[in-house]
């Protein structure tokens, strides 16, 4: 198999760390979704990453889909639970995750507009669903070890790329002040999961 992605992408970070807890060979290839030359667009029409390439060709778009697929191809480490109603509670809180580090991009992207064009009101609709995210999230963590209680899950795969892209495109978010038992949930991620840190983006990206 083949992962198509960036080394910056929070998504494409999420599928690596799964990779690595499942223990699933797969190349890394690195692809630029802004890049007009690339093929990116004949893998996934919707021309982002990442993309997984199965070995008969095809292809497997979206990370939780990926994610969910990688679940089910190996045995080690199940990051999805069995049984349905706990399976459901972590998809909510991997497509909360999601779904913040979805608002942070779009707010990336409006700055690096021209200052004329960006649109305050957007980036802060954008920062409404960031913060309230936030809440939701600090809140079911609560004093727990993870977000499932003790059991390590997708869903804290998700959370740790979407506070670890904050930090690293919107530092001037200060989630850390306002949460802090999501920075000792992020500290222990760190220690406890060494792909973690392996997949962080370049610093100079």
């Amino acid at each position: 198999m083949k992962l198509l992605t960036s080394l910056t992408s929070p998504f494409g970070r999420k599928i690596r760390i799964v990779l690595a807890e499942k223990r699933i060979e797969c190349e890394l290839v690195e692809t630029n979704p802004f890049d007009p030359e690339n093929s990116l667009s004949q893998a996934n029409p919707l021309g982002k990453v990442p993309v997984l390439l199965l070995d008969d060709g095809a292809a497997v778009y979206d990370s939780r889909v990926i994610a969910e697929y990688l679940d089910n191809i190996s045995p080690v480490s199940r990051l999805i639970p069995q049984d349905h109603r706990q399976a459901i509670s972590v998809k909510r809180r991997e497509a909360l995750a999601d779904g913040i580090t979805d608002a942070a991009i779009l707010i990336l992207l409006e700055r690096r507009r021209p200052a004329r064009q960006q649109s305050r009101e957007w980036v802060a609709r954008q920062m409404t669903k960031i913060t309230q995210g936030l809440v939701t999230l600090s809140e079911e963590l609560g004093e727990r070890k993870w977000l499932m209680g003790d059991a390590f899950s997708l869903a804290d795969i998700a959370t740790g790329c979407m506070l670890g892209f904050l930090d690293f495109r919107l530092p001037d978010i200060d989630w850390r002040t306002q949460h802090p038992n999501l920075v000792n949930f992020l500290n222990r991620l760190k220690k406890e999961t060494p792909a973690f840190t392996e997949t962080a983006p370049p610093a100079n990206a």
